[in-house]
């Protein structure tokens, strides 16, 4: 389980356990199926309404990724693109096609390919940078998806505000509690169910899914480098080092965290 998603989810079933238990008289008070059926009954529909239906199967199955916890390879590609570099240093083409047989990234896989195939440079940068923006526009069309989900279900929300106002007023002149409560319940809940699964559920997992996609664009401008770095037949050495810095966690490049005391301050401290 993703430690983040774990606490927000947690975050969340306190805040709700909170407002159901000490905000109303019976607990059963927050729960209207009505007004739930009609916030996801219509953002499903719009959804389907609004994408292909291979774009929102896929996109189901993405959900997953947001509670798992996927372990990062991104050392294991700087090892195996640093070993490449070593065989293609010293002309050892066989072992690199070992070595790719064993290799679990596709994208360091083609690079490499390339490479030993005597591709130009440029051509090898261009592939790559073609698969980079294929994935990114895919990545990002998926969590987009959520994005959509998460301003339909407010709107369904205020459908069903609307729909429990009309009946309410259909019965209104009777004065019957009994008739008027449900109607209510229903006008009041379903703009709560659709700011709720908006705002703790949609999108949160969009954010999720474009953050998973900026730390996979980061690992594979690493990989095209290290590729390219090795088509210009660099050091094994220098392609390590330069491959660790790129994806070494700095702090800001532009200016301290903490103002630093000046020279001439730290000179008056010394004569002091």
């Amino acid at each position: 389980m993703n430690p983040s998603t774990l606490i927000g989810i947690a975050a969340s079933v306190l805040l709700l356990a909170t407002v159901v238990l000490f905000t109303a008289q019976t607990p059963s008070s927050f729960f209207n199926f009505p007004g739930l059926a009609i916030v996801i009954t219509g953002t499903l529909a719009a959804t389907f309404i609004s994408y292909p239906m291979r774009e929102v199967v896929r996109v189901s199955r993405l959900v997953g990724l947001v509670f798992r916890r996927e372990n990062s390879r991104i050392d294991a590609d700087i090892q195996t693109l640093v070993s490449m570099a070593r065989h293609w240093f010293r002309g050892n083409i066989r072992a690199i096609e070992a070595e790719l047989e064993d290799t679990r990234n596709p994208f360091l896989r083609t690079g490499v390919s390339l490479v030993i195939a005597n591709t130009q440079d440029d051509e090898i940068h261009d592939v790559l940078r073609w698969r980079i923006a294929r994935m990114r526009a895919r990545e990002y069309a998926e969590s987009q998806i959520f994005r959509t989900m998460a301003t339909y279900a407010p709107a369904f929300g205020m459908l069903g505000t609307l729909i429990g106002l009309i009946n309410m007023l259909e019965v209104i002149d009777g004065g019957n509690l009994a008739v008027i409560g449900p109607r209510l319940a229903i006008a009041l809940m379903s703009t709560f169910y659709g700011i709720l699964l908006a705002n703790l559920l949609f999108k949160p997992i969009a954010v999720k899914l474009e953050r998973r996609t900026e730390e996979r664009l980061i690992e594979m401008h690493m990989v095209m480098e290290g590729v390219m770095l090795i088509a210009k037949r660099r050091l094994p050495s220098f392609i390590e080092d330069t491959l660790n810095s790129f994806m070494a966690e700095h702090q800001d490049e532009i200016r301290d965290p903490v103002p630093r005391t000046s020279k001439r301050s730290r000179e008056e401290e010394t004569v002091a």
